[in-house]
């Protein structure tokens, strides 16, 4: 069974490319000596994504623990919250279950009709309220 491991890596005092480009030789030499089957780098507006394929789960555990793969992780931009490692593909892959349409917007839906206020009107007079006369019709 693969075992699949993605390191996420988001820009921080300076970009995750800039990171990409230093570590990213080491990472890859590291991973392909210690049985990866396959890698690949995914570059986003906000950082860089490294999916990297193992045979079996004891071989991306122990390349997680190398120390070249260590030191490349203590040297990423934002080390606080900049840096996500986890077992299994990234989120750059998408789902394996499809997602659910949504409702579409329909285009000859009228909107609500406004509520209508409703205003009762009643002449001022001289005389204080308790002693209006009022008619009721």
């Amino acid at each position: 069974m693969d075992s699949w491991l993605s390191i996420e890596v988001l820009d921080g005092e300076f970009s995750a490319h800039s990171w990409q480009r230093a570590h990213g030789d080491n990472l890859t030499e590291a991973a392909l000596t210690h049985g990866a089957e396959q890698w690949t780098w995914h570059v986003h507006r906000w950082g860089v994504t490294l999916e990297i394929e193992f045979a079996d789960e004891r071989q991306r555990d122990r390349f997680k623990h190398l120390p070249a793969v260590t030191a490349a992780l203590d040297a990423v931009p934002d080390p606080e919250r900049g840096l996500l490692v986890y077992n299994g593909r990234g989120g750059g892959t998408g789902s394996r279950e499809p997602r659910h349409p949504r409702p579409l917007p329909m285009a000859g839906a009228g909107a609500l009709p406004t509520p209508k206020e409703e205003v009762r009107l009643q002449l001022a007079t001289g005389e204080p309220p308790m002693f209006q006369l009022s008619s009721t019709g």
